[in-house]
């Protein structure tokens, strides 16, 4: 049974016997951004895409995302059932019927508001939802009939709280009543990242303790205590304790501290942000005896106490027997196939099926993402030398002085440029027909190109353009049909890129269909050697990308 079924009428890729040498099969260093959506034939010369470098952050304790602003900013009115009157609250009370009234009463320092006509009334420790049966008891003891109660809580007392512990700045923050406890961490700059405790936060009055909060759990379920605080009150955070690191196949590294209550792998496993597909956890840490190692299966890991300065190391260490490959162009079936791992180039593509009449099956590519890293290496390699040989090279003349300036401006713009440059990793398979038998990799992207009649003129070329190839006309005919070469060209570089990836320089083959002619720019320098340099770069970014970077 063959290892792809197609039920297409169409033949088969005949690969041949035979193969090319490592040489040969890979194409030296850098790429433009390459994926399967686009038309890899067609010209991709011109602007290079901007990317960003990854910034390498360090391991931060799970939870520090709390405290960017997003508390500090929104402030609580107090003005909720649950809030209880206090001194200096300001009550809202409107009488009507047989008494007329409308009033703002404080609460003074004892507890009460006094009500002209009816005398002190006690408010303070009630709550809004009550209040109103409280004022309207004390109105009817004296106006039993015929009147009217309403009464609404106008404003609550701002209190001023203090937050100290290990958060970034302590002091006293002013507030309403019922604001969050982080809205006070907040307005502190938050927990310290180094030393303080995300899962011990107290709140104190008059030195005992009146609530704690874990902020692992609203971190998890939304859940924080509920306070109404008063002028004086103190948040406390508490210093970390102890923590353990987890790395390796999770969403985000990040320290987690461990409780009493909670220190064992399902505890963790409740926060830990694993990535699908875990199957053993790796825990390092020091016991009595020494330092251990051990390796757990994720299902014994839950049962497992964790201690003070563990590394924990999630991983997925189930080898799968396949891998999965993709193919691109010209051909019939799926684009992604999961093959075995031992599958090679030539058994897989005897069992693709193509369209016989319009397919190149001689100029067969791959792209591979190892491939790809290497180039990126050495284009960085090439980079760095050339930054390192010519910038700051000192001058002995005011003349020279001002030719290296503008050459320093010249490489800084040409590195800067040439290093966003993505590799795509694309290697030479085919040669005069034959395919190479080498293994195929999870992540491969094969490329069965359409046969196609014309080839493309670009680079430092007047009206880059495709043109229907003719036989016999060298690229010389071709240019010349594109308006000739630019003022930048380089009359003496001139590349063409094959269907199967292979770059020769056009001087060394003869056209044919599918050929891409490249005209390199010329490097505007009278420094041979820098020359030279910039020149062996281009090359390099012709070869594995496709780019002619103007200079």
């Amino acid at each position: 049974m063959g290892l792809i079924s197609a039920t297409a009428s169409a033949t088969t890729i005949n690969t041949g016997a035979g193969g090319l040498s490592q040489q040969d099969q890979v194409q030296a260093v850098t790429a433009v951004r390459d994926v399967p959506t686009t038309n890899w034939r067609s010209g991709t010369y011109g602007a290079v895409p901007n990317v960003k470098a990854s910034a390498q952050n360090a391991i931060m304790p799970y939870g520090e995302q709390l405290f960017t602003g997003g508390f500090r900013g929104v402030r609580s009115d107090g003005l909720n059932p649950e809030y209880r009157i206090a001194p200096g609250d300001l009550i809202t009370l409107r009488l009507w019927g047989a008494v007329e009234l409308e009033r703002v009463l404080p609460v003074d320092a004892q507890g009460y508001v006094f009500i002209p006509s009816i005398g002190p009334v006690k408010v303070q420790g009630s709550t809004q939802q009550n209040l109103n049966g409280i004022v309207k008891s004390a109105v009817q003891s004296v106006y039993p009939e015929n009147v009217s109660v309403y009464t609404n809580l106008q404003g609550v007392q701002p209190v001023a709280v203090f937050v100290t512990g290990e958060v970034e700045n302590p002091g006293r923050y002013a507030g309403a009543p019922h604001d969050s406890v982080l809205y006070f961490l907040d307005q502190a700059g938050g927990i310290d990242t180094q030393l303080g405790s995300f899962r011990t936060v107290k709140v104190k009055r008059n030195g005992k303790v009146i609530a704690s909060a874990d902020l692992y759990k609203f971190l998890g379920d939304g859940v924080l205590p509920k306070i109404q605080f008063r002028d004086g009150d103190s948040v406390i955070v508490e210093r970390r304790q102890a923590v353990v690191t987890v790395t390796g196949d999770v969403e985000r590294e990040y320290f987690y501290e461990l409780t009493v209550k909670e220190n064992t792998g399902k505890s963790l496993l409740k926060y830990a942000r694993t990535k699908p597909g875990i199957t053993h956890v790796l825990v390092r840490g020091v016991r009595a005896e020494g330092p251990v190692s051990r390796y757990y299966k994720l299902s014994e890991f839950g049962n497992v106490k964790l201690h003070n300065g563990d590394d924990v190391l999630f991983s997925s260490d189930l080898q799968d027997g396949t891998i999965v490959v993709q193919v691109e162009g010209s051909y019939y079936g799926p684009s992604r196939y999961a093959v075995p791992k031992d599958t090679s180039l030539t058994e897989f593509l005897d069992n693709v099926a193509v369209p016989s009449d319009l397919t190149d099956t001689h100029s067969v590519s791959l792209r591979r993402l190892s491939v790809a890293a290497r180039q990126k290496v050495s284009l960085q390699e090439s980079l760095r030398r050339l930054e390192t040989t010519y910038l700051g090279a000192p001058s002995s003349t005011p003349q020279e002085a001002e030719i290296r300036i503008k050459e320093a401006e010249l490489i800084s713009d040409f590195i800067k440029r040439a290093a966003q440059v993505e590799p795509n990793g694309r290697m030479v398979i085919a040669d005069n027909g034959k395919v190479s038998d080498i293994r195929l990799q999870d992540g491969d992207v094969i490329t069965i190109p359409e046969a196609t009649d014309s080839l493309l003129i670009t680079g430092e070329v007047l009206v880059p353009q495709a043109a229907v190839f003719t036989s016999g006309k060298d690229a010389m005919d071709y240019i010349e049909r594109a308006g000739g070469f630019t003022q930048h060209a380089d009359k003496d570089n001139i590349l063409v890129v094959r269907l199967n990836g292979e770059v020769r320089k056009a001087t060394d083959v003869s056209l044919q269909a599918g050929d891409e002619i490249l005209v390199l720019p010329a490097v505007p320098t009278k420094n041979l050697q820098l020359a030279t340099s910039i020149t062996q770069i281009l090359y390099q970014l012709a070869v594995a990308a496709k780019v002619a970077i103007d200079l």
